[in-house]
């Protein structure tokens, strides 16, 4: 029977394999050792009245407690990670809108969250003790926490908040699982593969690809606190990594380094998974003669429990520009009225499987709109190939309608990163008067080059139609991002709303 719970994804691996290495500490944790220490942490949950339903909120940093914890939460109630980043309204409000009923930090810092929850939510600490494992202060004992059944929810996330109030994600068990077994098949995860986790553990991306993929295959993953592009091949040799997954901007941090050799070596490194926001065809096919291995873009979402899709590993074919077939996952276009369209017609990405949700948490609005005849509605457009494969095409909200042309950013996106001296891009609408939306771009460029605006603009005439080309071109030093390197778009417009020309 194939695992229905977090637990039981590594139930069975041998005890004295390394599940989690820790770079900088120096520490190494055998599975063995790491469901003893799950157990405690939940026991101590239980003991602290944390029951079937209830969230425990998390600020923590990527490390060894952040991922006992988030196991111990699931397994006494509901974990709720949030980004140790946040700015103590932020805090406020996600406490709120989960019903936390207690926030876990590290011993020192975590200010901002810790004034949030004055009052209102219980604070526990969760260290490393001298030998290493994970502890919780003040919290007491004498509950033991029962097994979570399949259906319940181990995890909530909230979606990014871009089209309006965050949403709240209720993860179950069972979603968890399925979609770590479709990602475990996908890249063909075994125990002799180790990780080297760089994603945030307060996104599903990081929780679900690099840490449970490796956890139910029986591999191992290297821990460290941050992404770090100085150090990130040195530790990828000393821990003798397979492979990893990140957003396209740490690709390009590292790509950028690779210009002075730092990589020396690919060592055990057999493949690189990049999903969270799109991958430029330029960017994979840079990466794959620098880095000697292939890239696999692929498609994840936090109602899907993350993967949807992907580019398979060789001999499979992949297909730059697309984020591959579907894992485990149905996959359909749509048109606005709910019709299933043919290959290659552009609509809405739909999806449907085990992996994705039955609902957001009282949202009946967001349900009601979400929801088709059992299928899940991604708000993204795109097509399908005559071999399945996905490409996307851009967020439906972020379409530009330039006089009824609608005009895909994405595809702006990558003209303008063909430039040998753009770094970062990015398109959007502005408002118009006559084309009621016009197109136009802010671009970073890459250190020590040069380029006007209207030599990009000559650029992108020799690749797109001459509706397309951006009629303006923001040359500026930074690009909003979010958390998790997901451009901003939106932001970017509003940004730059005053200024159209």
């Amino acid at each position: 029977m194939p695992p229905q719970t977090l637990i039981d994804l590594f139930d069975s691996v041998p005890g004295s394999d390394t599940a989690i290495a820790l770079p900088e500490e120096g520490v190494k944790v055998s599975y063995d050792s790491l469901r003893r220490q799950v157990t405690a942490v939940a026991d101590v949950l239980a003991s602290a009245g944390i029951s079937r339903g209830d969230r425990v909120a998390m600020a923590l940093p990527n490390g060894l407690p952040g991922i006992v914890c988030f196991l111990a939460a699931s397994v006494a109630g509901t974990a709720a990670p949030l980004n140790p980043g946040y700015r103590e309204e932020e805090f406020r409000f996600y406490l709120a809108d989960t019903a936390a009923r207690l926030l876990l930090v590290p011993p020192a810092g975590a200010e901002e969250a810790r004034r949030a929850a004055e009052g209102s939510v219980p604070v526990l600490t969760a260290a490393l003790d001298s030998a290493g494992e994970v502890r919780l202060s003040g919290g007491g004992g004498g509950r033991t926490a029962p097994p979570p059944s399949p259906d319940e929810v181990a995890l909530v996330l909230h979606t990014s908040g871009s089209t309006g109030r965050p949403k709240r994600v209720p993860l179950t068990h069972r979603n968890l699982a399925v979609s770590v077994g479709n990602v475990v098949r996908t890249y063909q995860l075994s125990p002799a593969d180790v990780s080297l986790c760089v994603m945030p553990l307060f996104h599903v991306h990081g929780l679900v690809a690099s840490t449970l993929g490796t956890l139910a295959s029986g591999g191992t993953i290297v821990v460290p606190p941050r992404f770090n592009a100085l150090g990130f091949w040195r530790t990828a040799r000393d821990h003798d990594v397979t492979w990893y997954s990140a957003v396209p901007t740490m690709h390009q941090l590292l790509l950028a380094r690779e210009k002075g050799g730092e990589s020396g070596g690919r060592g055990r490194l057999r493949f690189i998974r990049s999903c969270s926001a799109a991958l430029s065809p330029d960017a994979m096919a840079a990466m794959e003669r620098a880095f000697g291995v292939p890239v696999l873009e692929a498609y994840g979402m936090t109602e899907a429990s993350h993967q949807m899709a992907s580019n398979p590993l060789p001999p499979g074919q992949r297909k730059p520009g697309s984020v591959g077939p579907g894992t485990g996952v149905g996959i359909s276009i749509m048109d606005p009225e709910g019709r299933h369209l043919e290959t290659l017609a552009h609509g809405e990405v739909v999806i449907q499987g085990p992996n994705v949700i039955e609902g957001y948490e009282n949202n009946p609005e967001a349900n009601a709109t979400s929801f088709t005849g059992g299928w899940f509605r991604t708000g993204d457009q795109g097509f399908l190939d005559a071999d399945g494969y996905l490409t996307l095409v851009a967020r439906i909200k972020e379409l530009i309608n330039r006089g009824g042309e609608k005009v895909s950013p994405r595809e702006i996106d990558e003209a303008l990163l063909a430039h040998p001296a753009v770094a970062e891009a990015v398109a959007f609408g502005m408002p118009h008067r006559v084309w009621g939306e016009e197109v136009a771009a802010a671009v970073v460029l890459r250190e020590g080059a040069s380029a006007t605006e209207a030599e990009l603009q000559a650029h992108c005439k020799e690749r797109l139609a001459d509706f397309k080309v951006p009629k303006t071109i923001h040359l500026t030093t930074t690009i909003p991002r979010t958390a998790t390197g997901k451009i901003q778009r939106r932001v970017v417009a509003a940004a730059y709303a005053g200024e159209s020309r």
